[in-house]
């Protein structure tokens, strides 16, 4: 079994009540728009990290992630990339990947509001964390925690603050 910790949009900047939701985590994935390298290495330092890049990265960030990534986390295939489109209206690229590689959880960011919908049609679990920075059009800052055991995706928790 897996705890996970799920962010996204932090635009440079972890703050302190976002690290204290590590500390019981067996990885940390984030949904792109870290915003600085100092983010990357402040996660990667102490953690198990996966991540991709987003919209707002700069070439130096671009250089050492990825656009998009599938992995396996115990039974689960996960697809993981920044800007997938609204549930059910995926952008072409995301469409095309999820045809083709069948994930059972898509972690997406960029629209800085929280969503977990379950898409019938592709049998995948659609997370965004929303934000957990400070900077952008959300009014609550957060984050999901959940588990992975086997093929199963359990235990879900929104964890919010106030802006």
């Amino acid at each position: 079994m897996k705890n996970i910790c799920l962010i996204s949009d932090t635009h440079g900047k972890l703050e302190s009540w976002v690290f204290k939701h590590f500390e019981d985590s067996d990885e940390i994935w984030h949904c792109g728009d870290l915003g600085s390298i100092s983010v990357i290495d402040s996660i990667n330092k102490n953690f198990k990290f996966r991540t991709v890049y987003g919209n707002i990265d700069n070439d130096k960030i671009r250089i050492s992630l990825k656009k998009n990534l599938v992995f396996k986390v115990e039974g689960i295939k996960v697809l993981m990339t920044h800007i997938a489109g609204p549930v059910k209206k995926y952008n072409a690229e995301t469409l095309k990947i999820i045809s083709n590689e069948k994930p059972q959880l898509l972690a997406c960011g960029h629209s800085h509001i929280l969503k977990v919908v379950y898409d019938k049609k592709f049998e995948m679990l659609y997370m965004n964390p929303g934000s957990c920075g400070s900077f952008g059009i959300h009014k609550v800052k957060t984050l999901l925690k959940f588990k992975i055991d086997k093929n199963n995706i359990k235990d879900l928790k929104v964890i919010e603050k106030k802006r």
